[in-house]
């Protein structure tokens, strides 16, 4: 199970409002299934439909974490208008097998989030969980 601490999962919250009504997208950082990092990126599409991050700031944020000695655990974008569950160009560009992809709905009133593993074109759904620092 994914664990994200509940400061990381607010500021990727906020990441994703301040950019409305265009997606937001962001890596998140850590060992094992703990959630330690979070770096929001550029979107350079600017679009409320899809996302690209900034090829120059992801070199820069995988050599971070390396440093670091982590592992770029997951990928965040948004969903502005859609729900939390990975298009067909999400699938489609989800190169990193060992890698989790968060998406966070603004479908409905209050934010929505699913985490997945997409494996060959296959996205199934994966527990998280929010945390305390205590938990």
């Amino acid at each position: 199970m994914l664990k994200i601490p509940s400061t990381i999962y607010d500021k990727m919250i906020k990441h994703c409002q301040s950019e409305l009504p265009n997606e937001a997208c962001g890596i998140l950082g850590g060992k094992e299934n703990i959630i330690t990092e979070i770096y929001c990126m550029e979107n350079i599409e600017k679009s409320p439909e899809s996302f690209l991050m900034n090829p120059k700031e992801q070199i820069r944020v995988i050599k971070e974490l390396r440093d670091k000695e982590l592992d770029m655990k997951a990928i965040y974008h948004s969903h502005p208008f859609s729900p939390a569950r990975p298009s067909k160009k999400d699938i489609d560009m989800a190169f990193y097998d060992k890698v989790y992809y968060l998406i966070i709905s603004f479908s409905s009133e209050n934010p929505e989030i699913k985490v997945f593993s997409i494996v060959n074109k296959k996205a199934e759904e994966i527990a998280f969980e929010i945390v305390t620092r205590d938990s």
